[in-house]
């Protein structure tokens, strides 16, 4: 890698991505003894002291799982060019100011901007290395709140540029304010706790498509930490067998045990059946649990608005009905 950069520095940035096929980095930069490198040309050219060629930058992706990931782990440091864009907890929150402000934007200096622009750098949603030095600083905070005001439907000057998950942030509090500032509430709670602090990228990854969750991702994680607890998993599924029940699932009837048999037995999966941004802090209760399989619960997931385990049953039932139903029609019947 040291020589890499040394080639680098004697033949300058143009002659050296020239030589080797590379443009100019667009989103991450190596930084070494105080400048700074396109990052991915960095990379594939460091292939050949090992491997005898370097890599061409068709071959290979630039971004943090790839090349970044790899400079990383070799101890360099690598920075974002440009920041992330917005995602839909940040916009919630952003939002609920604005609407608080009575739908208009904020100053850079404004102690609320300061105090959301502090909050949003604790959120465990970008990587490190997506961010740079300006990652939601105050100004940045100050023009999502411009973007938000312009886009209110009793604005009548030129709206400022923004995003689609800007206009559905903004026409969710316009239709539902209560739950979206309550929403707002709980996403700050879970930070300045602590509790959002400690969740992973990789846990944060895994949640899926944030537009699935009515609070985003956030939130959503969090929902899903009360369904794999297993305290609760096990307390709810032995309330059901107490009550003579079986383990099959409550929206399609499925049964581990009859299909796996003993590999199958005692297993299904647990759904709380009310989103956090609905339920609060509240105490899990066992009403509030749902016996599922694997299948049921990411249909569930899938996208908002999320239906219960008896409103999937329906769908499921109306689907078996119609001619040709396809997999449905070979769900057990109840």
């Amino acid at each position: 890698m040291i020589k890499t950069i040394a080639e680098h520095d004697e033949l300058g940035q143009a002659a050296f991505l020239s030589r080797y096929g590379f443009s100019k980095a667009q989103t991450y930069l190596l930084v070494y003894k105080g400048r700074e490198y396109d990052s991915k040309a960095i990379a594939g050219v460091a292939h050949k002291w090992e491997h005898g060629a370097p890599l061409s930058a068709d071959s290979f992706s630039g971004g943090r799982d790839h090349a970044v990931g790899w400079l990383k782990r070799l101890g360099f440091r690598v920075k974002a060019i440009r920041n992330p864009d917005w995602v839909r907890d940040e916009v919630i929150l952003a939002c609920d100011l604005v609407m608080a402000n009575g739908w208009r934007g904020l100053d850079a200096h404004d102690e609320r901007v300061v105090e959301l622009s502090k909050l949003l750098q604790l959120l465990p949603i970008h990587a490190a290395a997506d961010r740079n030095e300006k990652f939601r600083n105050p100004n940045g905070v100050a023009r999502k709140t411009f973007d938000l005001a312009t886009r209110h439907p009793d604005y009548k000057g030129q709206a400022t540029n923004g995003s689609a998950t800007d206009v559905r942030v903004l026409h969710e509090f316009l239709a539902r304010p209560e739950v979206m500032t309550k929403t707002a509430r709980l996403i700050r709670l879970s930070v300045t706790t602590g509790e959002l602090q400690t969740l992973s990228q990789h846990d944060y990854d895994e949640t899926g498509d944030e537009e699935g969750a009515p609070e985003g991702r956030l939130l959503l994680r969090r929902h899903r930490a009360r369904e794999r607890s297993r305290r609760l998993r096990e307390r709810k599924i032995q309330s059901v067998l107490r009550r003579g029940g079986n383990l099959a699932c409550e929206a399609c009837g499925f049964d581990f045990e009859e299909v796996y048999g003993d590999r199958g037995a005692g297993y299904v999966e647990c759904h709380h059946v009310v989103p956090l941004h609905e339920a609060g802090e509240a105490t899990t209760r066992l009403r509030d649990l749902a016996l599922i399989c694997a299948n049921c619960h990411r249909m569930i997931h899938r996208h908002a608005p999320w239906p219960t385990p008896a409103e999937l049953r329906t769908t499921i039932e109306q689907h078996r009905a119609q001619p040709h139903g396809g997999p449905a029609a070979l769900l057990p019947q109840r």
